[in-house]
């Protein structure tokens, strides 16, 4: 009894709880209902004078089609009705309802003992329709019907009823189960020798509802094969919120009706619940910043959120919230500096003194650091930090007061104090910038390098400057360190000895004081003997390059334009050609990184590409095929930003570490590039499958089959202002020191506004020995794209930005020719072969290739074009063809200049 009583207890705290999932009224599907007919039903009787179709009237006068039976004279009475055939649409129970009438027999005169008023109902499981043709007592007698239930009237009418036109009708609902043999069944009705008729018979099934409940979905479920089954239901959070509890499932009964919720759902952080079981976005100005049933919060003081379904809010410029601080905390700003400093000296010792600051940040907890220097001058650069035995009373860092003793100082030298006000510790060091993670040498010479550094990971403010600490290995002393200050993430150290270590450490500094120093790093400076030898054999490169780089573009350009006449149709346009800077590289252009250079690739990725949620892109098409897996045409919807297209690179399945790390590489390097003719990466996903790749989206695709599919469309000014363009990237590339080693059309992208920008950073084709691909040739361990590389970078292996020169002429050939292959059908071998070398104009760059006078010979059919190319015969051209020759000279000599100047001038400046 007691347990009855608490059974009764939690179902009425439940009915209390979660009414809704008593209270839902279950659904039915109705497979057959014999009240929608128009037509004859069709059903199968036996014997032929036992049931009989026909029209009749409902309680309602509605015309229904009845089956009626009443042969209740004859005795020994076997009468058969069977349905059509019913799917059962996968249900496992199925209910049939009937509506029926029966004629009392004690109202009826002379009747047998034999009339009844019950009637049987039976069902047969089958995958198939009984037709009139299955009738006949042996397949009557023989069937495999299952019983369901004898079923008696409640009420019956007599012959004053049917006198009086009273219906007395009986409804009754009947269930059977399981159902698993057949897709559908027949249903039959026997009469023993009853006077009836069915009214309406309908067949249906139950299942429990689809519902939101506690923020998870649960579709409609299927009730179970038996009245007292519970079928379990699994649910799946709505749009915008979590899981609390799991497994999240609620069990439907054989009713119908949902009960026993387990688990649940509550809101994401960003989002509010609402009354209607639904996740809100917090509202701009508001935030959220857990998962549960909270509501969105105003943003803290002196913070803001510009975005809806924000979790956080951002602290407003000038504005900090430490580490261990809540969001829902508000904001402080870094105090003013102290004032009022004053100083009292006594021989070796000084006394300061200073007010608090006028500005404290909404903050209670401010202590003083005291920055000490000895100077050798009154330029700060050259000051050095003070020795270890100077004394600090009550101490160096943390004083709460605003008064300090140092003492122990060096007689007759001069030193700076600086006093830093500093915030708790946590504050503290989310303020000051984070440690600068790597230094990287870009170059060297007998008394100077270069050294450039990514910014730190969390510079927490803007960076005002950088100090950089060295000093000679050889002393292994910090005592005898120098100091310099650098506005930007890269220096000279310059005044070095030559063949000398030096140890280096960085450090950043922003508004709220320095960070700590990086770990310290050995370079060497170049001895003498390297530093000349270098110089040398790159001077040597340079030259060669240079000068048969401009041969071949001006030949090739020329040759062009006389083979195909039909590009000039009416007056030649005058065309100005600015001219390119011979200075240094732009102001501000960053100095490029070798990825490979970082010991853990991953931190190279980090560093320059950024990573995006994957949620945010969607893939739409296959548009092609690359070395590491498919490329995809797709869209980008960053957070609070407009869709954009963009491709998508993926890393196929089954890849190995060394082929992940290769195609981030590329990535590594696009990431540092930020210019218009360069292909601009959007961001990388490798925190989840596929590893992606995600740049702009060029409509035109490749420039090589670009050209080819609109061959002859184009004037010539708009090539010239693809090159241009072609041009502008490369000369950005050349100034960040960066080598492209593989430029060509096929590298080259264009959009839907014919811009041409430079692609294809990866450099694994470098690596691999796979000789399948005929573009790229082996050699000396690598391949390289012989027909579009400079002969010394051919021969050994030297790539420089004088070789990017060269392939650019060759990409000149391919834009001028709408896509022609470089040198025809002959083979990488014959290309560079040396025998393919000729002289021209007195000059004689190396493996200059004989293709050059092929299109001359077998395009022009002039007698003067012979084996050979005299000078004079250049000015036997077409007028048209000295306009064109003059400007693509001119072009190509100032960008050649241009970047020559670059590196040569980095060499000179040192000699």
């Amino acid at each position: 009894m007691a347990i009855l009583i608490k059974l009764v207890h939690f179902f009425l705290l439940l009915l209390i709880i979660f009414p809704s999932f008593f209270f839902f009224v279950p659904l039915t599907e109705t497979v057959m209902d014999t009240r929608t007919a128009t037509a004859e039903l069709g059903w199968i009787s036996f014997p032929a004078n036992g049931w009989e179709e026909v029209s009749g009237y409902d309680e309602n006068l509605n015309t229904i089609r009845t089956y009626q039976v009443c042969n209740v004279f004859e005795p020994s009475q076997n009468n058969w009705l069977l349905t059509t055939y019913i799917d059962r649409r996968a249900a496992q129970r199925i209910y049939v309802e009937i509506r029926f009438t029966v004629r009392d027999c004690a109202s009826i005169p002379n009747v047998l003992g034999s009339c009844k008023e019950t009637f049987n109902l039976y069902y047969l499981e089958t995958d198939r329709r009984e037709t009139a043709g299955n009738r006949g007592v042996e397949y009557w007698a023989n069937a495999p019907f299952l019983k369901v239930d004898t079923i008696a009237a409640d009420e019956s009418f007599s012959q004053v009823d049917f006198g009086g036109r009273l219906m007395k009708v009986n409804t009754e609902v009947r269930s059977f189960g399981p159902l698993s043999k057949g897709r559908g069944f027949h249903l039959a009705f026997q009469d023993l020798g009853a006077c009836m008729s069915l009214l309406a018979v309908r067949v249906f099934y139950k299942k429990c509802p689809s519902i939101v409940q506690n923020f998870a979905y649960f579709p409609e479920t299927l009730t179970g094969a038996e009245s007292t089954s519970l079928v379990i239901a699994r649910g799946s959070c709505i749009e915008n919120a979590e899981e609390v509890d799991v497994p999240i499932k609620l069990y439907c009964n054989g009713d119908g009706e949902w009960m026993v919720p387990i688990g649940s759902c509550s809101c994401k952080a960003g989002y509010e619940p609402d009354s209607s079981n639904v996740c809100r976005a917090c509202p701009q100005g508001t935030f959220k910043s857990s998962q549960g049933a909270g509501l969105c919060q105003q943003c803290p003081f002196n913070s803001r959120s510009t975005i809806e379904a924000a979790t956080l809010c951002g602290c407003r410029n000038g504005y900090y919230r430490g580490d261990t601080e809540k969001p829902e905390d508000m904001c402080t700003s870094v105090p003013s500096a102290p004032r009022n400093l004053v100083s009292v000296v006594n021989q070796t010792s000084v006394r300061l003194e200073w007010h608090p600051p006028r500005e404290i940040g909404h903050r209670d907890d401010l202590s003083y650091n005291v920055i000490c220097r000895r100077c050798h001058s009154s330029e700060r650069r050259t000051c050095q930090p003070c020795d270890d035995n100077v004394v600090f009373v009550p101490g160096k860092q943390g004083l709460k007061g605003t008064r300090v003793e140092i003492s122990k100082l060096r007689a007759h030298m001069s030193y700076t104090f600086e006093i830093q006000v500093c915030l708790c510790p946590e504050l503290e060091n989310l303020l000051s910038p984070s440690v600068v993670p790597i230094m990287h040498q870009v170059s060297s010479t007998s008394r100077s390098f270069s050294l450039s550094w990514p910014a730190p990971e969390q510079p927490n403010g803007i960076i005002l400057d950088y100090e950089v600490r060295y000093y000679d290995k050889s002393q292994s002393s910090l005592l005898n360190s120098s100091v310099v200050l650098s506005d930007t993430p890269n220096v000279v150290l310059e005044g070095l000895r030559p063949g000398t270590g030096y140890v280096v450490q960085v450090r950043a500094r922003t508004v709220a004081g320095y960070g700590a120093y990086s770990k310290e790093m050995l370079f060497h400076t170049l001895t003498d003997d390297e530093y000349k030898s270098e110089l040398g054999q790159q001077l040597t490169l340079i030259a060669g390059s240079l000068v048969g780089g401009v041969c071949i573009v001006s030949l090739v350009a020329v040759t062009i334009i006389c083979t195909r006449p039909d590009m000039f149709s009416g007056p030649a346009p005058t065309v100005t050609f600015p001219t390119l800077s011979e200075g240094r590289g732009s102001p501000g252009v960053k100095i490029y990184i070798d990825p490979f250079t970082y010991e853990d690739p991953n931190e190279a990725v980090r560093e320059f590409a950024k990573e995006i949620d994957p949620s945010c892109v969607k893939i739409e098409e296959v548009i092609g095929s690359g070395e590491f897996g498919e490329v995809y045409k797709g869209r980008l919807k960053p957070v609070g930003k407009k869709e954009i297209l963009v491709a998508i690179k993926t890393l196929k399945v089954g890849y190995s570490e060394r082929q992940r790390r290769d195609f981030l590489a590329e990535a590594s390097i696009m990431g540092q590039f930020d210019q218009p003719n360069i292909i601009r990466l959007e961001g990388v996903v490798t925190k989840s499958r596929p590893t992606m790749i995600i740049t702009e989206f060029m409509e035109n695709g490749a420039l090589d089959s670009f050209l080819r599919q609109n061959d002859g469309q184009f004037p010539v000014i708009q090539l010239v202002g693809m090159l241009r363009g072609i041009a502008s990237g490369m000369r950005y590339l050349a100034e960040m020191s960066y080598v492209h080693r593989d430029l060509a059309a096929r590298n080259i992208l264009v959009n839907s506004n014919l811009v041409c920008k430079v692609s294809d950073f990866g450099l694994s084709r470098y690596l691999e020995e796979d000789t399948s691909d005929p573009t790229y040739t082996s050699s000396l361990g690598g391949k390289i794209p012989v027909r579009w590389t400079a002969p010394e970078a051919i021969a050994y292996r030297k790539f420089t930005s004088a070789s990017d020169v060269w392939s650019y002429g060759i990409v000149t050939w391919e834009v001028m020719s709408y896509g022609e292959r470089p040198y025809w059908d002959m083979s990488n071998q014959d290309v560079s072969h040396p025998s393919a070398c000729v002289s021209f104009f007195g000059c004689v760059p190396p493996l200059l290739p004989a293709m050059i006078l092929a299109p001359w010979i077998s395009l022009c059919s002039s007698a003067v074009f012979k084996s050979f190319f005299p000078l004079k015969h250049l000015f036997q051209l077409p007028s048209h063809c000295h306009q064109f020759a003059a400007a693509f000279l001119h072009l190509f000599v100032t960008f050649a200049v241009a970047v020559s100047n670059t590196i040569l001038k980095k060499h000179f400046t040192n000699m």
